[in-house]
């Protein structure tokens, strides 16, 4: 059965030219998406979003982090803001 659901690949490259790829459901690709978004942009949505969710529970739900951690969890929660224009607290409704 799960092998007739349609899959979508996406190609992922870093800094350091390595590279990897994920393969996903296209159906949940096209569930999360917002509007008309290209599979890339919702994947780099989600993908943003899991790192700083990964963060912030890291940082404020951990067993304590260090000045480099927290600095790592202040700056994804920059990039977040930048990229989805709310901090990541108005978009979750998660303040601290």
């Amino acid at each position: 059965m799960s092998d007739e659901v349609d899959t979508t690949t996406i190609s992922i490259s870093t800094d350091d030219e390595t590279t990897d790829e994920v393969t996903l459901p296209s159906g949940l690709i096209d569930l999360v998406a917002e509007g008309d978004q290209t599979d890339a942009e919702t994947i780099g949505d989600i993908t943003l979003l899991s790192f700083a969710s990964r963060a912030h529970h890291i940082v404020h739900h951990g067993q304590g982090a260090d000045e480099e951690l927290e600095a790592q969890e202040a700056r994804v929660m920059d990039l977040f803001e930048e990229r989805f224009g709310v901090t990541y607290g108005e978009a979750t409704g998660h303040q601290h």
